[in-house]
């Protein structure tokens, strides 16, 4: 309904809020309730949800096309409303996270009642006295930018950088572009968008079941091959002027790739590094590194595949080849920094990561 560039903009910057509001809450809080066993299979939900939003937006963009020509965007944007809706209204039936009623509210009675859905008494006790001990032995005015917490902040930068520079978003956002550049027709991009959304629900759906039985380190080393191969071959196929088809299928496996590794690890391992009393904060902080680079990438793509004056508007493979070394980055990232936090409570892996 915006009847300028002003007010649109306006709104979707309140859009913004409300979605980086949900991606630091829902997978911390989904953390702090949950078994350490099926942490993260259940926080990787919360990326299943995404990926399945995602492909509900390509088939509906798809649906949507022709609908009323030149005001096509302002359905495809409108129907947003209807689950944001529906988002709102379950959301308000969420109890408070446990850690959080021990942390601010001293509400004890509260946490076990929340506790005591997931466990029985006698582990909610334990739960309860090991969360209450963890608290205690830091102070109220704990700062997140200091020394002692330099290695999670390290970790949650890296992995939010690296999943922005995998070109995930670049390729999400852009599909339909990349696909013409590809040599595909115009009217069967949108479709073949589609397929793309298919893929990521997939093989997101096995990250999540694969996430709790091999490991985040292991998820992410499958994933960073998966990128490098598939994201090289990509590069080869638009230099080379490869077939369309071939190029296609190699996106498809790069989606697979990230699915299976980075879309499935990444919030699961940020909620989990960081301790009880800076959690959230540093939720924000790896969240936040996540979006803006999400935002300069949204930002930089027209600069390089603008039709008239992008940089590579002819032929874009310096840009997948950049992503494929970034992903080679991701690989020693993986095999030197990354810890393995699968089945370790809370409590243990502060003082595994912190010592």
């Amino acid at each position: 309904l915006s009847p300028d560039p002003y007010l649109f903009s306006f709104f979707r910057f309140i859009g913004g809020v409300g979605v980086g509001a949900s991606s630091v809450a829902a997978p911390t809080y989904i953390s702090e309730i949950t078994t350490a066993s099926n942490r993260g299979k259940l926080v990787a939900l919360y990326q299943f949800n995404l990926v399945l939003g995602i492909l509900i937006a390509f088939f509906s963009n798809y649906l949507l096309e022709g609908f009323q020509g030149e005001n096509d965007w302002r359905w495809m944007m409108g129907v947003e409303a209807i689950p944001a809706f529906l988002y709102t209204v379950l959301v308000m039936t969420v109890p408070e996270s446990p850690r959080w009623l021990l942390h601010k509210k001293k509400d004890e009675q509260g946490a076990f009642a929340v506790l005591n859905q997931v466990y029985d008494k006698q582990e909610t006790q334990r739960k309860i006295d090991s969360i209450k001990t963890e608290l205690a032995k830091t102070t109220d005015d704990v700062k997140l930018f200091t020394a002692r917490f330099k290695k999670p902040l390290i970790l949650a930068f890296l992995i939010a950088f690296f999943n922005q520079v995998s070109g995930i978003n670049f390729i999400l956002y852009y599909a339909p572009e990349i696909l013409v550049k590809a040599g595909l027709a115009t009217e069967d991009s949108l479709l073949n968008s589609i397929s793309i959304g298919v893929v990521n629900l997939i093989f997101t759906f096995v990250g999540v079941g694969l996430i709790d039985r091999l490991g985040r380190r292991t998820l992410m080393f499958i994933g960073s091959f998966g990128y490098i191969i598939s994201l090289f071959t990509v590069a080869w196929c638009f230099y080379s002027g490869a077939s369309p088809a071939l190029l296609l299928t190699f996106i498809l496996i790069f989606i697979a790739s990230h699915a299976v590794g980075q879309g499935a690890v990444i919030w699961v391992f940020i909620s989990e590094v960081f301790p009880n009393k800076v959690r959230a904060y540093g939720q924000s902080w790896g969240t936040g590194t996540h979006w803006v680079f999400a935002a300069l990438i949204t930002l930089l793509t027209p600069v390089f595949l603008d039709g008239e004056d992008g940089i590579f508007k002819d032929n874009p493979w310096p840009i997948f080849a950049f992503f494929a070394f970034m992903m080679f980055l991701q690989l020693l990232f993986t095999k030197f920094m990354m810890p393995e936090t699968k089945g370790i409570s809370l409590e243990e892996l502060e003082e595994k990561i912190l010592g």
